[in-house]
Order: structure tokens, then C-alpha cells, then sequence
């Protein structure tokens, strides 16, 4: 790593907007494929070469081409491996691998070998959690999360819009010989990324989250890594549907839209677009009608530029819960709290606490919560 960055621990973000380490650099591996599978185009038969590291900035097509050749790869082979994930504050997470493929089912098993024991199963968009610790299983659509590709189908800027690519030196990951791509954004609002992929297969096999002066702030690998292992669909399905002797909870996540909700942005950040808006019920609380939910539930608004995401999260200021203003910096995943009151921004309608998380800069989150604004009621 190009140098050691200290963890900022100013105020953590409230238990709603958390989001685990190794998920979240999870879903970091699988972006790419993500805005492949948002491209609509089936996988390359064969593999062109990339263009030489002293070449020009490869161009669109170029950079769809590779997308599409890493999203076929992710579909297409049966693996098992050992993840990493490691920031440049020195937090560690690993976790073991299982991913079946047939057709259009993707079903993964992830089991943390780092931290409180958990077992995650993911079946195209439908989630499972394990934790034994409590003995609870958790199920949820991760829609709202970003771990489904036709999400991205409504992105208006292409990649190239927002980031230039170009080949870099090769490498060697886990054992493969492994292609490198540069993703260097054109402006300060994002970070950008060093993709390894596999030159046999394309499938991605490590990833850096670069900050705006090129140093590494995190990276996401395997360690170890088989092809075509026999992982069957159906009993990774059986484990996944395990669920007696477990308290079953499910979040409640009502879709909807951030206007229906009494709020907009006084202007877009460029590049992201509004990719889902839910509304959450608080702390976890389960809402026995959810056509009938509080009008004090929370709202979770996610936005994508097709690699990075943002979530505002915006909840009824509770002093009891909320304290200052503050920021919170774990590798490439940025927080910021605001009280949102009165003026402009509150419309003199209560008291709001807004905490935006994403892997973006500081300042980009800011610039959400300085243009997040309370419509005002209808009549």
C-alpha cells in the first residue's frame, strides 16, 4: 500500500446505516459485473487482449467489451476462494467463498472467517443471514443494497462519462496471472479503482479503492481461489432455507420515492443518479401493516454513479439517539452525520438527522447533505 491512513472515529453512524466490512467490500468485487450486466450484452466467446500499458485511454467500446467479458465470467463458472479485505487504517476481514451458477441463478454462501461468526446465502436478489451469536436469521431483498444487477439499467452516464480507463501492469493474484485496468475519475466527487482480472477466464480477482491523489485507501482479493469446484445449487439452497430454531426477522423496507417522502435535492451531485428510495422502519422495528407505516419512519435514498454508491438515510432528530454533527472514515467508506433544521432546508417543519454513507469522498457527501431539502406539504 502506497501509505498508512489513520481511522477518524469522530461519531459513529447510527445502527440503521451500518453496513459490515466484508459485505460491503462484497458487493466491491461484484460492481463491475453489476454495470456489465447494465450494459445488456452477453459474455465474449473469446477474449481479445487489452491494450498495451502505454497506450491511450482505452475507449468506450473497449471498456464495454471488458465489462462484458468480466460479467460473463462471473456467470459462467462454478468457484470457491478465500476473500480479503483489508483497509489502509489496518482493518482485516476475510471470509470463505461458494458460488454456484445455472442459467440465470446465481446462489452464493459467504462464512466469515474474521469477527462474530456469519453465515450470509444469497439467492439472485434474496438474502439470508446467519447469526449464530443470536441465533437469528435475517432474510431481505438487497434491491435497495446494490446487489442487483438491473438496478444500473436506468444509469444515464456511461463509464466513460464519469472515469477514464486504461490498461496497467499485469500482475499475478492468488495464483493467476491477472490483467490490470485503472479507473481514474475525472473529477474530485469519487474515487477511483485498480481491477485485477483473470486473463484465462476474466473473472475479477482483486480490487483497490484509490483516493483522489492515487493512494490506496483499501483492497479486496482472493487468497485462494479454485474453478469449477462441484458447489450444487440445490444444497446450497437447503442451507439456506435452515431456518428452524432460528428467530426469523425480516426489516421492513417499503418501496417508494423520496417525493412521496417530503424530499428532494436542490440540484443533482453529477453523476449519480437515483437509483431506489425505501422507508425504513426505526431500529429494526417490524411494522405489522406496511401500507400503514409511521410517518416518522426513516428514509433510505440510494444513489449510484454505476461504481460507487451513496445512502441517505434520513430519520426525526431523536436527542436521546443523536448527538453531533460528526464524520467517520473506514477505508474507502465515508460517513457524515447532519441535523437537518428549520430554514430553507427544514422548511420549519421539525427537526431531521440525515447520515450519508458511501465510497466517496467526504466533501461528495456533503454536498448531498447541503442540497437535501424538506418539500413543502401539499395541500
Amino acid at each position: 500500500m502506497a501509505r498508512l491512513w489513520p481511522l477518524v472515529r469522530v461519531r459513529a453512524a447510527t445502527p440503521m446505516a451500518h453496513v459490515a466490512l466484508f459485505e460491503r467490500h462484497w458487493r466491491q468485487m461484484t460492481m463491475l459485473l453489476m454495470l456489465a450486466a447494465a450494459l445488456n450484452v452477453a459474455a465474449a466467446q473469446v477474449a481479445p487482449a487489452l491494450p498495451k500499458p502505454e497506450d491511450k485511454a482505452m475507449s468506450e467500446s473497449e471498456v464495454a467489451d471488458w465489462l462484458k467479458r468480466l460479467h460473463g465470467a462471473s456467470r459462467d463458472r462454478n468457484y470457491v476462494g478465500t476473500f480479503v479485505v483489508s483497509s489502509a487504517s489496518g482493518a482485516l476481514a476475510s471470509a470463505r467463498i461458494w458460488h454456484a451458477c445455472e442459467g440465470e441463478q446465481q446462489v452464493e454462501r459467504v462464512e466469515t472467517l474474521t469477527g462474530a461468526p456469519r453465515s450470509v446465502f444469497r439467492h439472485n436478489d434474496r438474502v439470508v443471514t446467519f447469526l449464530p451469536d443470536q441465533k437469528v436469521a435475517r432474510t431481505e431483498r438487497r434491491e435497495s443494497l446494490g446487489a442487483f444487477p438491473g438496478l444500473l439499467k436506468s444509469l444515464d452516464a456511461t463509464i466513460t462519462d464519469l472515469y477514464s480507463a486504461k490498461p496497467a501492469d499485469s500482475g499475478r493474484v492468488a495464483g493467476f496471472d491477472a490483467q490490470v485496468v485503472q479507473l481514474t475519475p475525472k473529477d474530485k466527487l469519487r474515487f477511483g479503482y485498480r481491477v485485477w482480472s483473470d486473463r484465462q477466464t476474466s473473472l475479477v480477482l482483486k480490487v483497490q479503492t484509490l483516493d483522489t491523489d492515487g493512494h490506496v485507501l483499501e483492497q479486496a482479493a482472493f487468497s485462494e481461489l479454485h474453478y469449477d469446484e462441484p458447489v450444487r445449487i440445490d444444497q446450497l439452497e437447503k442451507m439456506m432455507a435452515a431456518t428452524d430454531g432460528w428467530k426469523v426477522e425480516t426489516p421492513v423496507m417499503v418501496k417508494t420515492t423520496a417525493q412521496a417522502l417530503g424530499w428532494t435535492l436542490s440540484s443533482p451531485v453529477a453523476g449519480f443518479n437515483p437509483v431506489n428510495c425505501y422507508q425504513r422502519a426505526l431500529g429494526g422495528q417490524a411494522a405489522a401493516d406496511h401500507a400503514g407505516a409511521a410517518p416518522d419512519n426513516a428514509m433510505h435514498w440510494v444513489f449510484s454513479d454505476g461504481l460507487a454508491s451513496v445512502s441517505l438515510f434520513v430519520e426525526p432528530f431523536d436527542s436521546a439517539r443523536h448527538g453531533q454533527p460528526g464524520q467517520m472514515v473506514m477505508g474507502a467508506t465515508h460517513t457524515v452525520t447532519l441535523r437537518l433544521s428549520g430554514g430553507e432546508r427544514g422548511n420549519g417543519e421539525g427537526n431531521w438527522w440525515l447520515t450519508a454513507v458511501g465510497e466517496v469522498p467526504i466533501a461528495t457527501l456533503q454536498l448531498f447533505g447541503e442540497r437535501l431539502r424538506r418539500l413543502a406539504p401539499t395541500k
